[in-house]
């Protein structure tokens, strides 16, 4: 097992050449100045890696792309569109909720936590790991969206067979890289609230997501929280 704050051994064989980039130790050099500013940077430390330590490498069967972490207090915890239990649930998670309950006919239970998600192989990957406290997209275009590249494309050179899940614009240009022949891509609009109802609802992506593991000999996700 991985230390809090470490990259799981199994992302360390596949993407740790990343972890010593010139780019990569310019954005801990940045996110060490930051600190050391005094500012409130999310999620905490042990979580920044929380994808990848819940989901090894050879454990991914669902990949879903985010963007950045949430930048409120308690909100982040290092798996795109989660957040800890007891903690309100954001809208777009809301809606993911709502589109289960409709697709699936299952009553999500009110817990905005998907670590039961991530522990069953959906890798919940945000392209930016870190953001500032307060200020959205804060610490984007400083060394993480390469990093996270590098995973997406060694899922698609070294594994067949899974499912990439685009919201949005953002995640379909961050998927342009897969091979669509090798596994299954599934595009929407994004859930959030300014767009879910122009094509995101009604899509019954998880029972697609679940069929096509099945197809595929494996056990479908269990979504219920």
């Amino acid at each position: 097992m991985s230390k809090p704050g470490e990259l799981h051994p199994s992302w360390q064989q596949v993407i740790g050449a990343e972890l010593e980039q010139p780019y990569m130790q310019q954005l801990k050099s940045f996110l060490q100045a930051e600190k050391a500013a005094g500012k409130v940077i999310f999620p905490p430390g042990p979580l920044i890696f929380n994808a990848f330590n819940h989901t090894p490498f050879e454990q991914v069967r669902v990949v879903i792309i985010g963007q950045d972490p949430y930048h409120g207090p308690d909100q982040a915890m290092g798996l795109s569109f989660s957040v800890p239990a007891g903690v309100k649930v954001p809208p777009s998670l809301v809606n993911i909720f709502k589109e289960i309950e409709g697709d699936l006919g299952i009553r999500m239970s009110g817990s905005g936590d998907l670590t039961p998600w991530a522990d069953q192989g959906v890798l919940l990957l945000n392209a930016t790991l870190t953001v500032e406290q307060a200020k959205a997209g804060s610490h984007q275009k400083k060394g993480w969206e390469e990093f996270t590249d590098a995973a997406i494309r060694v899922l698609n050179e070294q594994r067949s067979g899974l499912v990439f899940v685009l919201w949005g614009s953002y995640a379909q240009k961050k998927g342009a890289m897969i091979d669509r022949s090798r596994h299954l891509v599934l595009q929407s609009v994004h859930p959030s609230p300014l767009s879910a109802h122009r094509g995101f609802f009604g899509q019954r992506q998880f029972s697609s997501i679940n069929n096509y593991l099945i197809q595929q000999g494996q056990t479908p996700i269990n979504w219920a929280l």
